[in-house]
């Protein structure tokens, strides 16, 4: 069992009755993200997507989150002032199955960093109606041993010192923290 960690968990609060479906999150995110930074604006880099119903008035804001390797097996509907939405329409993940949240030119997956450098997010400074709004708490978590990194981690070492100097090695941390 791992130890307890603080961890910083850094959030963006979506108030979807706020939304009045603007975009400007889309357009700062795609020139934050551009390279040069702020030298052209494409939404389809953005990590930010409003899901759009404008003769309805519904918009909804959705920030890139972690990658999945496989599609997920849900295929929930959620009905919204009548207008019927596909489960995969919320979700944060990129996915083989969507092209949302992908870079355009290369198909790679993208993934908020919350402007990372900034103070806060640029989503949530340039939304005018507070719409959006950054949070950050600390919780404790229990650290989790990845054993796949591990194992490329100790392979490494194996290939650049050789099983019997590593096994030496760990024989003589583990008498050294005995004692």
């Amino acid at each position: 069992m791992g130890e307890k960690k603080k961890k910083t968990v850094k959030t963006i609060k979506i108030d979807v009755d706020k939304c009045n479906g603007c975009r400007a999150c889309e357009v700062i995110c795609s020139a934050f993200h551009a390279a040069p930074k702020y030298s052209s604006n494409n939404p389809a880099r953005s990590r930010i997507r409003v899901i759009r119903e404008p003769l309805r008035d519904i918009y909804v804001p959705v920030y890139a989150g972690e990658y999945a390797k496989a599609e997920c097996m849900g295929r929930d509907k959620y009905t919204i002032d009548g207008k019927v939405y596909e489960e995969c329409a919320f979700c944060r993940a990129s996915c083989p199955s969507r092209s949302e949240f992908k870079e355009p030119d290369s198909g790679l997956p993208l993934k908020c960093d919350m402007c990372e450098g900034e103070e806060e997010p640029l989503c949530v400074k340039w939304c005018l109606v507070d719409a959006l709004t950054y949070e950050e708490r600390v919780e404790e978590a229990e650290e989790e041993v990845n054993i796949e990194q591990l194992e490329t981690g100790l392979e490494s070492l194996v290939n650049k010192y050789g099983l019997n100097k590593l096994m030496e090695t760990v024989d003589r941390m583990s008498m050294s923290k005995k004692g």
